[in-house]
């Protein structure tokens, strides 16, 4: 099956972040080059590695002029500065939309034609989708992240995995700009798909979560997070709400976006008791899902009446 988009063909940057990757990378890599419909230029920056991803991406750089690599910049220690890194230093002028991309998954071939028709028919400025997770067994797995948006959701959870994002040139650059302007700010922010949702939907951008799925979503043990399936991953994330860690990245996203003083976040952002509670009865605007909304709620709950520390702006 493939998509019509506009012609000509749309140029997409396609942002990669590396890291001990040498296994992963020749199937990535050759699954991007592969797309239908669209011409592609990969980007790379490579966390300092030692199984050979640098030298393997060099010696890739020329056998193929559609793919380059950023100077070394040396630790990053996680994918998060990696993908700031790569939206502040590579120049998307020249592209009509900007991709993120994983070095361990596998693109179907109209990944990102379908993107390119989706912002274009509805008009959106940014665009993720649901997954088909899988592990090295053969399991497979649709991750379901396409529930109707809400009116807080983007300061609670991101839009799906980063490595489905792709952006117009527009908000792409505007991204940059910000990015490149709020540098060391916005260091302490763990995942940067969270951030780039959060920051799109405050500029009062629209946001499309596709429910087709057009990648697959590698699951290994060096998942920095990994797929929200079965009840190792749902007691994961409520950890991360429970111990107060969810709502201190919240709270500064909403601060870095320009939103802390928001009469709905100023009510919770410090963590005090009664706070907490209104964000509860709140829970159905700041999660997508049904499911993660009552855990939400629940997870307030108890930071309200057990987290040592509340009333702590974090």
């Amino acid at each position: 099956m493939t998509f019509a988009v506009s012609t000509p063909r749309p140029r997409i940057l396609v942002l990669l972040a590396a890291f001990n990757g040498a296994a992963f990378l020749p199937e990535q890599i050759a699954s991007i080059l592969k797309q239908n419909a669209v011409n592609v230029h990969i980007v790379l920056s490579i966390d300092r590695s030692n199984d050979g991803t640098e030298a393997w991406a060099m010696q890739m750089t020329q056998r193929d002029p559609r793919v380059s690599v950023l100077p070394a910049a040396g630790v990053f220690g996680s994918a998060a500065p990696n993908f700031f890194r790569l939206i502040r230093d590579a120049d998307p002028a020249s592209f009509n939309y900007v991709a993120l991309a994983d070095q361990d998954d596998l693109w179907h071939p109209n990944k990102l034609a379908r993107a390119c028709q989706q912002l274009q028919h509805t008009g959106a400025a940014g665009y993720s989708s649901n997954v088909i997770a899988f592990w090295s067994n053969g399991k497979e797995a649709v991750i379901d992240k396409a529930q109707p948006q809400q009116a807080w959701d983007f300061l609670f959870e991101g839009a799906g995995p980063g490595c489905t994002f792709v952006l117009t040139r527009q908000l792409a650059l505007e991204l940059q700009t910000w990015i490149r302007d709020h540098a060391k700010a916005i260091q302490p922010i763990g995942f940067h798909d969270w951030l780039i949702y959060a920051w799109t939907r405050a500029q009062g951008y629209m946001w499309m979560i596709d429910v087709h799925p057009h990648m697959h979503y590698r699951q290994h043990s060096t998942n920095q997070i990994g797929a929200n399936t079965g009840l190792r991953a749902i007691l994961l994330r409520a950890t991360y709400i429970a111990n107060g860690w969810g709502l201190g990245q919240a709270s500064l996203i909403a601060q870095l976006i320009g939103l802390e003083t928001h009469p709905f976040v100023a009510s919770w952002r410090r963590g005090q008791r009664i706070g907490l509670l209104r964000l509860a009865l709140n829970a159905s605007h700041c999660r997508r899902r049904r499911r993660d909304q009552v855990l939400f709620f629940l997870m307030c709950l108890w930071m309200a009446f057990f987290l040592p520390g509340r009333g702590k702006t974090p």
